[in-house]
């Protein structure tokens, strides 16, 4: 676990005993620091705030202030006397570092800036054990320490209901009406989202609405919209140039359909958008991209013999049927280079900043790049890999889909991408450079890996997006306890990790299995915000724009799962946040069992059809 920001409520529990840290006398009253039991029925654990002293930024220094009452922890006034807490003086005995145990995730050692002492617990008392301070001892589990964040506190938007009108020429529209139930409204709380509506009985997993099976939904780096889908998958894309979000389908008999977006919420009907596949290869990956930087969008698909494209046209039409084999590679046939989704993740990205999407994987070897030229063309494949790293087999790192994510962010400023992967023991960053190669990856976290307790790529999504509007991006994972952010410096290394908000983690109920986490501008302000699917609904936690993030709202009642929240399944409904009506905000839309269902983001404006 990262050492946490001040705004956070946590627990200081120690190992050996499981009990957690407290005042001997009253929370408020200085006095002796014990560990001791603490009954379910009973008063609760106490909770400690740490606040960063300035200036040791490079060797983080922390005063740990007790919430309830604002002692702190204090060193004991004589030898052979107890670790206390007292009124904050600004001393050194105050200040304390957290020094993580090598190979126990989120276990710390708490240790004295003045001497360099650490607490440890004295002999068992009768109801409870005395904090002291004691030499370091690497095989004393007495003198490792858990810190365990206290629930979120959680609020409400005021909830808006769809309702139905009927016209006297057999026109239906809708008209919002208040949610009365509401979890705890916010002080002058606006209306974030509207409730849930049906807008489109098509693309459902309901046989009624052709029993669209769940999708293979590929996210692309940093998050951002394009993405590789699968046969059966459905998506959002802008497929016109609109500025809107269409609903795209890969079937299995009649390759990409699409449904366009009306500008108000609700789609046409279902159409082909790609023609000439009569039956798309189950094993074949999708993304509706804009290529060449020209504003219309492209179908771009991995086939068996590698990669084909069906450029748009200024009438609309994806041309040539079938798409035009443009590189004899990253395809699944053995002939395109046999690559396999549960390996070898594939990217579209502009990696030299020329406006032209080029291709990147990660093949078993190691890295693997083909650059698009001004005419539109992908270069073949070099004799070797752009750099031998990152790949799926031993000598290329042991990189694993499913625990080791890989992302491409421009993390210097200097225009083009670098690679970012977290792998079990945390953080690694290659560097591209003036002339297009790649430097020997750098080890420069230890965070975010399995060996931190990240163990998993669905269980704990990370992602690469700038937080604040210095343009350099930052990670944020949603880790065991809450959200993580480490800030990135701008020359490709980052700030240690922090926990930010407690909540969003498996402490606080999310899993992997029944919970999606997203980040998404949901405000307009150009800074991502987090937006949690959870069990009751729509859970959203707005970016302060300085890498830490609000408690969270709940701003739908509906896409969770929970039946009376709609009973949404992550291995059947995709959900996704997209606008879809051009007002420059994200909307909420999912694929349930009947159909399309749409929540408009009412943050801005409203209308009603």
């Amino acid at each position: 676990m990262p050492v946490p920001t001040q705004e956070l409520k946590l627990e200081i529990v120690n190992v050996a005993t499981g009990r957690p840290l407290g005042a001997g006398a009253t929370p408020a009253a200085d006095g002796t620091l014990v560990v001791r039991d603490h009954p379910k029925d009973g008063p609760r654990p106490e909770l400690w705030q740490f606040t960063p002293v300035p200036g040791s930024q490079d060797d983080p220094v922390y005063v740990i202030r007790n919430a309830a009452g604002g002692k702190v922890l204090d060193s004991p006034p004589a030898a052979g006397q107890g670790v206390r807490q007292s009124d904050a003086s600004g001393k050194k005995g105050q200040q304390w570092r957290l020094v993580p145990v090598a190979g126990e995730a989120g276990l710390y050692v708490i240790e004295g800036a003045a001497d360099g002492t650490v607490l440890d617990l004295d002999e068992p008392g009768k109801d409870d054990t005395r904090v002291v301070l004691s030499e370091y001892d690497d095989l004393a589990e007495s003198q490792r320490w858990r810190f365990v964040p206290a629930e979120p506190e959680r609020t409400s938007d005021l909830v808006l209901d769809w309702a139905p009108l009927s016209h006297w020429n057999s026109r239906q529209s809708w008209r919002l009406t208040h949610h009365k139930s509401a979890l705890r409204p916010a002080p002058e709380a606006t209306p974030s989202f509207s409730n849930v509506l049906l807008v489109l009985e098509k693309y459902g997993s309901d046989q009624d609405a052709a029993g669209w099976k769940n999708d293979a939904v590929t996210p692309s780096p940093a998050g951002e919209p394009g993405r590789w889908a699968g046969v059966g998958a459905r998506f959002l894309a802008d497929t016109e140039g609109t500025g809107r979000a269409d609903i795209v389908g890969i079937r299995s008999t009649k390759g990409a359909v699409t449904s366009s977006s009306r500008g108000d919420g609700t789609f046409d009907d279902e159409s082909p958008l790609h023609q000439g596949v009569a039956t798309p290869n189950p094993a074949d990956l999708w993304s509706v991209v804009d290529l060449t930087g020209d504003g219309r969008p492209d179908v771009v698909a991995l086939c068996t013999g590698g990669v084909r494209v069906s450029a748009q046209g200024e009438d609309g039409a994806f041309t040539p049927e079938g798409g035009e084999l443009v590189l004899k590679a990253f395809g699944h046939g053995k002939q395109a280079g046999g690559w396999l989704v549960d390996k070898h993740p594939r990217f579209l990205a502009d990696t030299t900043g020329d406006g032209r999407l080029d291709i990147i994987g990660c093949h078993d070897d190691g890295l693997w790049v083909s650059l698009q030229d001004e005419e539109g063309t992908f270069a073949p494949l070099a004799d070797e890999p752009a750099l031998p790293a990152f790949g799926h087999s031993e000598e290329a790192g042991g990189w694993l889909v499913d625990k080791h994510p890989r992302f491409l962010a421009d993390t210097t400023g200097d225009g083009r991408l670098d690679i970012i992967g977290c792998h079990d023991d945390g953080l690694w960053v290659s560097l591209q450079d003036e002339e297009g190669a790649f430097a020997e990856p750098l080890y420069v976290l230890d965070e975010f890996g399995v060996d931190q307790g990240w163990n998993s790529t669905g269980e704990h999504p990370r992602f690469l997006v700038t937080t604040t509007r210095d343009g350099v991006p930052d990670i944020v994972g949603f880790g065991p306890h809450g959200v993580v952010v480490a800030r990135g410096r701008g020359d490709g290394t980052f700030e240690p990790a922090r926990l930010v908000l407690n909540d969003f983690g498996q402490d606080q109920g999310w899993t992997g299995a029944k919970h999606l986490r997203l980040l998404a501008d949901v405000t307009g302000d150009k800074n991502p915000d987090i937006i949690g699917f959870g069990n009751e609904g729509v859970w959203v936690s707005h970016n302060n724009g300085d890498g830490t993030f609000e408690q969270a709202q709940l701003v739908c009642r509906g896409f969770g799962y929970n039946e009376d929240a709609g009973g949404w399944r992550v291995d059947r409904h995709p959900r996704f946040l997209a606008d879809i009506t051009g007002d420059g905000r994200v909307d909420i839309v999912g694929f349930g069992g009947p159909g399309v269902h749409v929540a408009r983001n009412l943050h801005r404006r409203f209308r009603t059809r």
